[in-house]
């Protein structure tokens, strides 16, 4: 067995001298896991889906994204959203703001809302990516296929017209 050395210096304590800091809510540990997530799994969230998500009853909660918030120019009015997200677009900022909204970062959010009372967790379409389209195995589950080009002579016999043999 090897012999250690012994420890020199001042002990300190390993606990925290400021406990109501630390919360048990489970908010924090769903924020705390999307925040440790790739950019694949954070998707971007629109202003369209933000507001499809609020509420007449949930006007008042601050909206929490993890990811960036992006603009929809679909979206024609904007209502006044109190928004917390670890980046903005900047015309999905400019919206905001000039709908007489708000934009926190998650510093601001965990000094106002430190176990996420009064608050409402959105996040984008996960699947909504190009490349999903092109996954799954086997005949007959409709993914994408990956084509060289989009020509004539580029995969448009068998199986995709009926006077070829057979039309799936």
């Amino acid at each position: 067995m090897r012999h250690l050395p012994e420890e020199k210096g001042k002990k300190q304590p390993a606990n925290t001298t400021n406990p109501p800091g630390r919360t048990e809510s489970s908010f924090n540990k769903v924020v705390l896991r999307r925040l440790f997530m790739s950019r694949i799994n954070r998707p971007p969230v629109s202003l369209s889906r933000i507001v499809a998500n609020v509420s007449e009853k949930s006007n008042n909660k601050t909206v929490v994204i993890i990811g960036t918030v992006t603009d929809d120019n679909r979206l024609l009015t904007v209502p006044k959203l109190s928004v917390a997200a670890l980046r903005f677009t900047a015309t999905a900022r400019a919206r905001i703001l000039a709908a007489g909204g708000e934009i926190l970062t998650l510093d601001q959010l965990a000094l106002r809302a430190p176990t996420g009372s009064n608050t409402l967790l959105l996040r984008g379409p996960k699947n909504a990516r190009e490349a999903v389209k092109h996954f799954g195995m086997g005949p007959h589950k409709h993914k994408k296929p990956k084509v060289e080009s989009k020509g004539r002579k580029f995969e448009k016999a068998r199986g995709r017209r009926a006077s070829r043999g057979f039309k799936v």
